[in-house]
């Protein structure tokens, strides 16, 4: 059985609500990719993709840089946000503005107005990476949602609730896809299935996630 048979396809401009404060909005920036796709690269030029380490020693399958006034980090020493990227001991890029509008208009689509993320985690996926399930619980403001782009090569979400006991739900996520959660779902645990081998037009073998939050401070 083909990896998304039993997902639904859904139209660009679908709002899908998932789970009680999220939803996913399917195709939301279908129209600018391009130009999404050349800013995310123009961050990933200043700060390079890097394959974090676990506290528990283990190197994670999916590559990972930042933009904004923070960025997330892991190291044997543990999780956290940090001003500055570990490796070049610089501040992180700034977040580009159409970054930052995309974000915004995506939360408030979904129901959070006065979305200010500072911190945007681009991750990259490659055929077989995953992302095991886990909760986004290192931000200090817990009120703001989590905004989530995908980009490239289609992939599997699974999204539960605050429950670790609870199965999760499975959602086909294609580019230009984003999924909003907060409020009760804002503590939901939630990952990415390995990636499916493809090809796709402007990425290649690839999978590009942008997750926008709002740490608060570090």
């Amino acid at each position: 059985m083909d990896l998304f048979d039993d997902l639904p396809l859904l139209t660009d401009g679908a709002l899908t609500q998932i789970a009680p404060g999220a939803v996913l909005l399917h195709g939301f920036v279908r129209e600018a990719d391009a130009d999404l796709l050349q800013t995310t690269r123009s961050v990933v030029a200043q700060a390079p993709l890097r394959h974090w380490q676990t506290p528990g020693g283990y190197t994670m399958s999916v590559a990972m840089s930042n933009c904004g006034a923070l960025g997330w980090v892991s190291d044997p020493n543990g999780y956290r946000y940090a001003a500055l990227d570990p490796v070049s001991k610089l501040p992180w890029p700034a977040m580009p503005a159409c970054l930052l509008d995309l974000a915004q208009r995506a939360a408030a689509q979904a129901g959070y107005p006065h979305f200010q993320p500072d911190a945007c985690l681009i991750n990259e996926y490659v055929p077989g990476a995953k992302l095991s399930m886990h909760q986004d619980k290192d931000e200090n403001d817990l009120r703001a949602p989590i905004v989530s782009l995908s980009m490239g090569l289609p992939a599997v979400f699974l999204f539960g609730t605050p429950s670790r006991k609870d199965r999760p739900q499975r959602y086909r996520l294609v580019h230009g896809d984003v999924v909003v959660w907060g409020g009760p779902s804002r503590l939901a645990y939630h990952g990415v299935a390995a990636l499916a081998d493809g090809d796709h037009r402007l990425l290649g073998r690839r999978r590009l996630n942008l997750t926008f939050r709002c740490v608060g401070s570090a």
